[in-house]
């Protein structure tokens, strides 16, 4: 007996160890396979945007994040022209550690043909098998290429079933007004050309300076080579035109709802009230703008502004921006506006420069994770919020500095998705804060009209007569839109526009329009919406 009993105790001590051990394993890979003290690494990370100018270090989260895993950022951005900058690191083969950048931008595919990333999958198996646990396999399969391997990971991703399963999911896209301006000038119907049009001429008579400085009747997105989406793309969603029709992909730029809108808007540049300086702009320049308040109306994505938009608040709530029906089509249909697709908005890759890919791809997963994510979105308990019963609270100063000075808390917390290059908005609506003004009712008005529209979302295909046939007629339309916009008579605009059409068919148009037929078509099929 008394053997029995030691043998039984040996093995009961040895399960208990087993035990503990698997516990240990298994919050080690819950953060991303780290160790409690892991050794300090360095990666430098390229934003392929120029007005990214947040730093690592200093703040709440990203502190945390270095202890948690070891990595330390130094984050690289581009001073100047994004595609010039990002050209010129491949050509040199001098990609930084990661890099992230559009998913939709033809560099994505260059990098990985040219064979200069890691797969992340190969990485996983080799170093952190974590990754497969934290990653979705939809989006893994969305982004997995021929050779069965998967190169990036996006942020803000969507799925179709998130928008089935969710109903406060919203949309980016808002037609915006200045609030005391659009009040005081009766609160007009601006749904259609000829009320949008008066509405704009009542709000620069009445109010023709702001502060010492002139009123700028509209504001717009900056242009670029594919054109500017306040007049192009989110014009076309907020006139429901549709992405296709008897199963091919659509025209959008010529349909007659659309051009209705634009021989409006021509019009008011010809009579002045569409600034020069909406076609010169750049985003900071149109930042500070927004921050005085001197734009009228926007076709403009209500996040791009929110810091803007809490100053104006914080001056005086009635000079923020708020949400209203904006330009519709003759029938008054509802707008129907994007979430993002299941391509998300960036993707993030690991160069095969970087000297510790197994470090790298460890980082990933801990960014990714629950952990991760609550971290990127809220910060540290009990230093930025407090949570009781699930329900997430702010700290009041905390709260108080996010509402009135965005810079100083990105310093501070950096919490609030201030790393937003692998953040995941889906789950992170499990601690989703309450909404409060001055951007709850931009976000709010947005989701009855917010739908999933991925399918429609194509690349710049690879084949390269193809990828230049894409390439010559955006810059047509970039041409054109401004020529549209700037046309003296609606003669000239109608000339403007037959050029256009005779152009882009010289160009390639008709096969563009076949790839993006196919690619739409692709795209149903692995969504599984046919």
């Amino acid at each position: 007996m008394k053997k029995f009993l030691s043998a039984f105790m040996i093995l009961s001590l040895l399960l208990l160890l087993a035990g503990c051990t698997k516990k240990e394993e298994n919050k080690a890979n819950n953060t991303g396979g780290q160790e409690e003290q892991p050794e300090p690494v360095t990666f430098d990370w390229y934003v392929n945007y120029s007005w990214f100018v947040t730093s690592w270090g200093g703040n709440v989260v990203s502190d945390t994040i270095t202890r948690d895993t070891g990595v330390t950022v130094n984050f690289i951005s581009p001073p100047g022209n994004e595609a010039e900058k990002l050209n010129a690191l491949i050509a040199s083969d001098s990609l930084p550690d990661l890099i992230t950048l559009g998913w939709w931008e033809p560099q994505y595919a260059a990098i990985v043909e040219s064979d200069m990333v890691y797969a992340l999958n190969e990485l996983a198996d080799k170093y952190d098998p974590y990754f497969y646990e934290v990653a979705d396999q939809t989006v893994c399969d969305w982004y997995r290429w021929a050779d069965g391997n998967v190169y990036c990971y996006p942020n803000s991703s969507f799925t179709p079933n998130d928008l089935a399963t969710h109903d406060d999911i919203a949309s980016n896209q808002t037609f915006l007004v200045r609030k005391d301006i659009y009040e005081a000038i009766g609160s007009p119907d601006m749904t259609t050309p000829e009320g949008f049009y008066q509405a704009v001429k009542d709000a620069y008579e009445k109010f023709p300076m702001v502060g010492s400085e002139a009123l700028i009747p509209i504001g717009a997105h900056v242009f670029d080579e594919t054109g500017c989406v306040s007049f192009d793309q989110y014009l076309m969603n907020f006139l429901a035109i549709p992405y296709e029709k008897d199963g091919e992909y659509y025209d959008r730029y010529t349909d007659e709802e659309y051009l209705r809108w634009l021989k409006m808007f021509r019009k008011l540049s010809y009579e002045g009230y569409l600034s020069p300086d909406v076609f010169v702009d750049s985003r900071t320049q149109m930042s500070e703008k927004i921050a005085n308040g001197r734009y009228f109306c926007m076709l403009y994505q209500r996040t791009d502004l929110a810091d803007q938009q809490k100053l104006l608040y914080e001056k005086d709530p009635d000079s923020i921006y708020i949400a209203v029906d904006g330009p519709a089509n003759s029938k008054g249909d509802a707008p129907i506006l994007p979430s993002n697709g299941i391509t998300g908005w960036t993707i993030t890759l690991i160069s095969k420069n970087c000297a510790h890919p197994d470090r790298a791809i460890k980082f990933f997963s801990y960014l990714l994770s629950e952990e991760g994510q609550k971290l990127i979105y809220l910060g540290v308990e009990g230093e930025t919020y407090t949570e009781e019963n699930g329900v997430v609270k702010l700290l009041p100063d905390v709260e108080e500095i996010l509402n009135s000075d965005r810079e100083k808390y990105n310093e501070l917390y950096g919490a609030d998705d201030t790393y937003w290059m692998l953040q995941n908005n889906v789950m992170q609506l499990k601690w989703k804060l309450p909404l409060k003004e001055p951007m709850k009712q931009l976000e709010e008005w947005t989701y009855p009209y917010t739908r999933y529209l991925g399918q429609y979302e194509v690349m710049v295909p690879k084949d390269p007569e193809l990828a230049s046939m894409f390439t010559k007629c955006d810059k047509l339309w970039s041409k054109t839109l401004k020529e549209l916009l700037l046309a003296k008579t609606g003669e000239e605009f109608d000339t403007i526009l037959d050029n256009y059409k005779t152009e882009r068919v010289r160009l390639g148009f008709e096969k563009v329009m076949e790839e993006k037929t196919r690619q739409m078509r692709e795209n149903k099929a692995r969504l599984k919406m046919e």
